[in-house]
C-alpha cells in the first residue's frame, strides 16, 4: 500500500489505486521544528523503548533497533551526530551488491591526478538541464543551446543526476571536500531508493516540488526550499504533479503527464552542514532554528496478502562516486520510530533574514544560510551556501553592482527564479555560473559607468528575484563533461571588454593640481586626451616624444610612462 500522510498510517486505508486531486502546493506531512535538536517520533505510540534505554532486550511491537552514527563514537557531546531507529527488519537483510553498469555522470574524487577533472583558471557558465532532447546551435557555446521538441526520456533523480566539478576526495581520511551537481529527471523513484555513503546532499529545486521519502519520514521540498540528506541515509524521490498526491501504477497510468524536475546538489563530504555563528549580530538575523524542519516517523505498511510484486525493492548506493546496487525482498522505509540528531531536513528560503548596510557593500558571506568549516586554524569555512532574495537597499555613494575583485573561494552561483541582472556569463533559472578561485569577475564597463551615475535611492531590489552562491574556499576542479559535453554550455559573448577604457585622463587637471601641492611632477601636461607633452628629447622616427626626466626622482611614475610609450611605439 502507497501512502502520503504516513503519520496516519495506523487509521488510513489507501491503495495504490487511490488518486486524489489537491492544489501542488498543498503539504500533507507534518514536522518537528529545530535545528540540531535531539528530535522523537513515532509513527505507532508506543514504538519507542522506555526511557532511559535505547537497545532493550525485546523492542515494542516486536520491532528491530538499528544505530547509525555520523559522527565517530568519540565526537564531543557540541559535534555527535546519531540515530537510533525502530523498524520492522533491519537494513542489512539484502541480496548482495553488484556494480551498476549503465553509464553514469556521477564523480567524486576531484584530485589533480584524476584525468576526467581539469583546474582552468577562468569562469564558466552552463544553462538549465532538461530531460527534452537539445539540438546544437550554429555556434556551439556561444549562445547555449534549445531543447528539442519532442517526447523526453524516462529518467529517475540518480539517472539525471550530474556532476559539474568538485574539490578533494571522500576516500581520504581525515580530509574533507565538496561536489557540486546539476539534476533534471522525470520519472518518480518507484521501488527504488538511493543511499550516498560519500556524503551529506543539499538540494535546491528550482523547477518542480520533490517529494522525498526518508527512512526517517517524508519531506516535500518546493521551489524556494532546500531540503538536506545525510550520508548513508536511503531515500526514494518522486515529483508532486498537479492533479494527484499518490505516487502509484493506478495514477501513473491516469495522469500520464511529462513533467520534470530540475535544480541543484551541493554534497559535502567528511563534514556536516551546520548553521553560521552569529558573532556580534547577536540573537537575530540569518536564518532562525526554529525554521528548520524534521520529519516524523512515516512507514511503507504491505499486508501479508500484498502482491509480491510490490515487495521487489532496489537499492542504489554511491561510494567513492561509483554506483553499486542490491535488491531486497521489503521496503527500506519501514521505520516506526526513531530519535536522535542524525536525520533529513528542510527550509524555506523565504523565511531568510536578509542583512542590509548603509555604506559600501556586504559580501556574500553576510548571506548564509548553512557552513561547513574547513577546520583550518585561521576559523574559515569550506562552503558557505548563500541565498539572496528580496531586500532593502539603502546604500548611498557606493557602487550597489558586484564590484571588480579576485578572492581566495570559488564562486558559484544559480538562480532559483527571476531575472538575473548581472552583466557577465547571463544565466537563466536553473542555469549556473562559476568563478574559479582568485580569477578577476565584476560587471561590464557599461554595467559599471550606469552604477556610477545612478540616483541611489532607499529602495526594495531584487523584487521576484530568488538566487543563491556556493561560496568555496578552495579551487574547484571541474569535470569533463561538465566542460566538454554538457548540453548548455555557456561562452563569453565575443568583444565582452572591448569597450572598457580608462577614465583617468577625464581628471588630469585636478590629478596635476593635487601632485603640484604636493611637490610632485605633473602626470601629464598634454592639451587633448591621448597626446604625449612635447619635450626636448625627442626619439627619432618614433613619432612621438618621451617625457623629461622629473626634476625630482619619482621612478614608479617614470618607469610606467616609458612602458606606455614603448607599448605606442610597437603598435
Amino acid at each position: 500500500m502507497s501512502i502520503m500522510e504516513r503519520t496516519k498510517i495506523a487509521t488510513d486505508k489507501l491503495d495504490d489505486s487511490t488518486v486524489l486531486e489537491p492544489d501542488v502546493d498543498f503539504d500533507p506531512y507534518k514536522y518537528q521544528c529545530g535545528f540540531g535538536n535531539h528530535h522523537s517520533t513515532e509513527a505507532i505510540p508506543g514504538a519507542l523503548p522506555a526511557h532511559g534505554s535505547n537497545l532493550p532486550q525485546k523492542c515494542p511491537y516486536g520491532l528491530v533497533a538499528e544505530h547509525i552514527s555520523g559522527t565517530s563514537f568519540i565526537a564531543s557531546r557540541e559535534t555527535a551526530s546519531n540515530v537510533w531507529l525502530y523498524r520492522e527488519r533491519p537494513a542489512v537483510a539484502h541480496d548482495p551488491a553488484k556494480p551498476v553498469q549503465e553509464a553514469h555522470q556521477i564523480r567524486a574524487s576531484f584530485l589533480p591526478t584524476n584525468q576526467d577533472v581539469s583546474f582552468p583558471p577562468t569562469g564558466h557558465a552552463w544553462g538549465p538541464l532538461t530531460t527534452a532532447p537539445y539540438k546544437q546551435p550554429a555556434w556551439p557555446g556561444l549562445f547555449g543551446t534549445a531543447p528539442l521538441d519532442g517526447e523526453a526520456v524516462d529518467t529517475t533523480f540518480i539517472q539525471g543526476l550530474k556532476t559539474i566539478g568538485g574539490h578533494g576526495d571522500p576516500t581520504l581520511k581525515d580530509s574533507k571536500g565538496l561536489a557540486v551537481h546539476q539534476y533534471a529527471f522525470n520519472e518518480d523513484m518507484d521501488q527504488e531508493a538511493f543511499a550516498n555513503h560519500d556524503g551529506e546532499f543539499l538540494l535546491v529545486p528550482q523547477h518542480g516540488t520533490l517529494d522525498i521519502k526518508t527512512e526517517l519520514g517524508m519531506l516535500r521540498v518546493k521551489p524556494g526550499m532546500i531540503g538536506v540528506i545525510p550520508a548513508g541515509i536511503r531515500f526514494s524521490i518522486a515529483i508532486v504533479r498537479p492533479g494527484r498526491r499518490i505516487v502509484g501504477a493506478a495514477a501513473r497510468l491516469l495522469f500520464r503527464v511529462q513533467e520534470e524536475a530540475r535544480g541543484y546538489v551541493l554534497e559535502v563530504f567528511g563534514d556536516h552542514f551546520r548553521l553560521p555563528d552569529l558573532g556580534v549580530l547577536g540573537a537575530n538575523g540569518l536564518a532562525h532554528v526554529r525554521d528548520f524542519e524534521y520529519p516524523v516517523a512515516a512507514f511503507d505498511f504491505h499486508s501479508p496478502s500484498a502482491s509480491p510484486s510490490t515487495l521487489n525493492w532496489r537499492i542504489t548506493v554511491k561510494l567513492a562516486g561509483r554506483l553499486s546496487r542490491y535488491n531486497q525482498s521489503h521496503s527500506p522505509f519501514d521505520v516506526i520510530a526513531w530519535h536522535g540528531k542524525y536525520a533529513p531536513y528542510r527550509y524555506n528560503l523565504a523565511n531568510f533574514a536578509h542583512m542590509t548596510a548603509n555604506r559600501d557593500q556586504l559580501d556574500p558571506t553576510a548571506f548564509t544560510v548553512l557552513t561547513v568549516p574547513s577546520g583550518k586554524k585561521s576559523g574559515e569555512s569550506l562552503i558557505d551556501f548563500c541565498v539572496f532574495g528580496e531586500k532593502w537597499a539603502v546604500v548611498k555613494d557606493s557602487l550597489r553592482i558586484p564590484y571588480h575583485h579576485r578572492t581566495s573561494a570559488t564562486e558559484i552561483v544559480g538562480v532559483i527564479k527571476g531575472t538575473y541582472t548581472g552583466s557577465v556569463r547571463p544565466i537563466e533559472a536553473g542555469g549556473l555560473k562559476f568563478e574559479q578561485i582568485f580569477t578577476p569577475h565584476g560587471e561590464t564597463y557599461e554595467a559599471w559607468k550606469k552604477d556610477r551615475e545612478d540616483a541611489h535611492r532607499p529602495g526594495v531590489v531584487c523584487k521576484g528575484f530568488l538566487g543563491f552562491m556556493f561560496h568555496i574556499s578552495a579551487p574547484m576542479g571541474l569535470t569533463k563533461w561538465a566542460t566538454e559535453e554538457h548540453p548548455d554550455i555557456r561562452l563569453d559573448p565575443r568583444g565582452l571588454w572591448s569597450s572598457m577604457r580608462s577614465h583617468l585622463m577625464d581628471h588630469i587637471d585636478e590629478i596635476n593640481a593635487n601632485l603640484k601641492k604636493v611637490g610632485r611632477p605633473s602626470l601629464y601636461s598634454g592639451t587633448a586626451p591621448g597626446d604625449r607633452p612635447s619635450t626636448d628629447k625627442k626619439k627619432k622616427g618614433s613619432g612621438m616624444n618621451l617625457p623629461t626626466p622629473p626634476e625630482t626622482s619619482d621612478w614608479t611614475m617614470l618607469a610606467s610612462d616609458v612602458r606606455e610609450a614603448l607599448e605606442k611605439v610597437q603598435k
